[in-house]
């Protein structure tokens, strides 16, 4: 392409796009149109000029010009509240719903590591030792001991804000390094399982894994699968890098990656309502009983909510990504 050429061809065009935006009136009909079609028209040189000859200040003239051109053309509007509750019943639960066949096995094969690791360290005194010296690992296991006053440590408020926020943070982390090929998110994952093992591994071995089970389950069902699901999207969105399917890999990758930034913003409310159970219910004066009926109750509304809703979503073609026209303009390419 002879770039000088090229220029003197359409710089009218270009320059009438500019004033049209330029404009303080109202357009007419008739220029409306014309806008539009200008917008298409640079959009389409503005391709062509990246591919054939780029040229960094002209391309820079023109980005900026089709960046104003299609918010002209597209409009521009604020969320509100219908966005929201189209989110929550179907943007986020049909992600998550299509992520179902990564998380759900995550969740079986995690819970069967952490098993492992708490029946290891509960039956081998060897490996008990190098956690922490006898008189420390009797003090984590004893009867008001730190496994069960970590939970009333702190202002129930104060607590439920903290844990919430650490758990937040590690769902994301999983989400984000899934980039990665995912293969962060298998080392935070195994340290949160480590975690739970170990705890399983020392209370069982002190004869009181009762106590501790009664402490856990009733945040933990919950919380636990809201990074299971963490941790399964970011596998599933380091897949996506090696096999991106019918879709080009850039493609694919924004796609999920949209998803999964929805899906961190959705699994926030699900670990708020963790963290409140951990920080209210957990450390409560009720019954073992009713602590993990409450953790059940509301593990079970979370995986209606996700195969009902997210189902039914998914099914009239919701993927969690954003409507297409919320997305960057895609522009056309040169063949």
């Amino acid at each position: 392409m002879d770039l000088d050429v090229f220029v003197a061809a359409h710089r009218a065009e270009w320059d009438r796009l500019d004033a049209l935006l330029g404009r303080r009136r109202r357009l007419t009909g008739v220029e409306t149109d014309e806008l539009v079609v200008l917008y298409q028209r640079t959009a389409t040189h503005l391709s062509l000029i990246q591919s054939s000859a780029p040229d960094p200040q002209l391309t820079g003239r023109l980005s900026r010009l089709v960046a104003r051109a299609r918010s002209a053309v597209a409009g521009t509007r604020r969320a509100d509240w219908r966005d929201v509750t189209r989110f929550l019943t179907h943007s986020f639960p049909a992600a998550v719903y299509r992520s179902r066949h990564w998380w759900v096995p995550t969740a079986l094969v995690s819970t069967l590591v952490a098993a492992l690791l708490g029946w290891w360290i509960g039956t081998h005194p060897e490996v008990q030792a190098t956690i922490a010296a006898p008189g420390e690992l009797r003090e984590l296991t004893r009867p008001g001991g730190q496994y069960e006053t970590y939970y009333s440590s702190h202002p129930a408020a104060s607590f439920a804000a903290q844990v919430w926020t650490n758990n937040a943070w590690a769902a994301a982390l999983c989400l984000i390094l899934g980039v990665f090929l995912g293969l962060p998110v298998l080392w935070v994952l195994f340290q949160n399982m480590l975690n739970l093992g170990v705890g399983i591994g020392l209370m069982s071995e002190a004869g009181r894994l009762d106590t501790f089970l009664g402490l856990v389950l009733p945040h933990g069902l919950l919380e636990l699968t809201a990074v299971f699901v963490a941790a399964g999207t970011g596998l599933r969105l380091g897949w996506t890098l090696v096999d991106p399917g019918p879709r080009t890999r850039r493609a694919a990758l924004a796609e999920e990656g949209r998803a999964a930034l929805g899906m961190a913003v959705g699994l926030t409310v699900v670990l708020f309502v963790s963290g409140a159970v951990e920080g209210f219910v957990t450390p409560s004066d009720l019954p073992t009983w009713s602590r993990i009926t409450i953790g059940a109750v509301a593990e079970s509304a979370f995986l209606a909510y996700v195969y009902v809703l997210g189902g039914r979503a998914a099914r009239t073609g919701g993927t969690g990504d954003v409507d297409a026209a919320e997305r960057s303009a895609s522009l056309p390419t040169a063949a």
